[in-house]
């Protein structure tokens, strides 16, 4: 949009309470089902405070000339985002990795309303830090980190990004069946699935994987153009093997799975299963580094 003021998206999900709130109706109903298990509605009141605070902080720092816009993390799979967008991610780090693959190229500037919860390795900045951050962004005066994300391709033409990790396997606790294949080696595996993750998720669910497994693999950095992937639980058997169980994947290198599954074979990312691609019999997946980058503002 020529001449367009510079547009900020402001993306939030809603706070335990106003999800209380939706769920039982009144505050008072709030309460009864919390204290029936041991709870306050004052925690979940005084965490949704600290919230709408940032959310005034934020709002505040916006130029008032600028365009804003809030979206819900509900409505990011429908939303068209602006070449240009500042996006502002308001929240814990998971709400990043949300809104991550429905981006191309815009800024992320993450901003920590608690920080005695949240992490904040995504969302690193205070409130109160918003208006310098607005600004140098818009100006190009600010670090940015781009982080790598991962990307399955079907052979149907459907494709999910995540920041994270992408799973393959079945929905349920039954087990999963497939060929992987990786370069010249090939297997046919029954295995509970199997996942493959950036640096980012290298210190979620992977990491898990690696601590259990005490495995020497060597975990790729957030930035770095490699992914590892591991095979949870392969059962070796006359049918199937487990010796293809984890590695890296390196650029131009890809993972590729043929589904075995008659029924309930899924692929999700970041650990959003409503999100999932269905996974059937003969389909063919194929997992590899993304060209998309997460660019996020360090300050």
């Amino acid at each position: 949009m020529a001449n367009a003021a510079p547009r900020v998206v402001l993306v939030t999900r809603p706070t335990d309470l106003e999800t209380l709130l939706i769920r039982h109706g009144t505050r008072e109903q709030a309460r009864f089902f919390l204290e029936t298990r041991g709870q306050k509605l004052e925690e979940v009141e005084a965490r949704h405070l600290l919230v709408e605070r940032a959310l005034q902080a934020v709002s505040r720092a916006i130029p008032v000339k600028w365009r804003r816009l809030r979206l819900d993390r509900a409505d990011l799979a429908s939303f068209v985002f602006e070449p240009e967008d500042l996006v502002l991610v308001l929240g814990q780090d998971g709400l990043v990795a949300n809104a991550a693959k429905y981006l191309e190229g815009q800024l992320v500037l993450g901003i920590n309303p608690d920080p005695q919860r949240f992490e904040g390795i995504l969302v690193p900045h205070r409130p109160e830090a918003a208006p310098d951050l607005i600004q140098h962004a818009f100006l190009g005066r600010v670090g940015i980190e781009e982080r790598t994300m991962v990307e399955t391709t079907l052979d149907d033409g459907q494709r999910l990004l995540a920041l994270n990790e992408v799973f393959l396997g079945h929905r349920s606790h039954q087990s999963a069946r497939y060929r992987l294949r990786l370069a010249e080696q090939e297997e046919r595996q029954s295995s509970s699935g199997l996942i493959v993750a950036t640096g980012t998720g290298a210190t979620g669910w992977a990491k898990s994987i690696q601590h259990e497994r005490q495995t020497g693999l060597h975990l790729p950095s957030p930035t770095e153009d490699r992914l590892a992937f591991f095979v949870r639980e392969a059962w070796p058997s006359r049918w199937s093997q487990a010796d293809l169980t984890e590695g890296l994947l390196n650029p131009n290198v890809s993972l590729e799975i043929i589904s075995e599954m008659n029924e309930d074979g899924v692929i999700f990312g970041d650990g959003i299963e409503a999100d999932r691609i269905e996974f059937a019999w003969g389909m063919r997946a194929v997992v590899r580094l993304s060209e998309r980058k997460l660019r996020l503002v360090r300050g």
